[in-house]
């Protein structure tokens, strides 16, 4: 299997979740390195920073719909919850002595290509418009700033 190759329809517009997903596309790149060298001991080890990584991410990536209201956030969670049981289960297959490297490439390749393509630029309105209220809060003083303001008529 080829290595992953960024492309510019993966980009959401949202920079730190480009970013994140970027990383993820490095780690699996990494972990084809770690396939055709066949050592096992830093394919468990990249295997096991990616599967954290994109817990992270996904929880990151949760909480920004959540925050934006995006009235699927229910349905995104349950994919995710769906593909990390996914790769568990992968990850138990391999501690077990199996091998699943071309498997699993190929499975994260395309899970994450259409995921990005597909669910998350759904959240990409909805999380914009919340970063850009969020935006003019902050330029505004934030919430604390205004209500100080409001109530005390003090300028912080």
């Amino acid at each position: 299997m080829a290595y992953m190759v960024w492309q510019d329809d993966l980009n959401t517009g949202i920079k730190v979740i480009d970013n994140q997903h970027k990383r993820i596309v490095e780690m699996i790149n990494h972990l084809h390195d770690a396939m055709d060298h066949h050592d096992r001991h830093e394919l468990s080890d990249i295997l096991d920073e990616l599967v954290d990584y994109t817990l992270s991410h996904f929880t990151f990536e949760e909480s920004l719909m959540e925050d934006a209201g995006y009235e699927f956030t229910r349905a995104h969670k349950r994919v995710h919850e769906v593909f990390v049981k996914r790769v568990s289960e992968y990850r138990l297959r391999f501690r077990a002595g199996e091998d699943i490297g071309s498997e699993l490439l190929h499975t994260l390749s395309h899970w994450l290509f259409n995921h990005i393509r597909n669910d998350d630029k759904a959240i990409v309105d909805a999380v914009r418009r919340h970063l850009h209220q969020v935006g003019a809060e902050e330029h505004e003083g934030g919430w604390l700033s205004r209500s100080l303001r409001r109530v005390f008529g003090v300028r912080v």
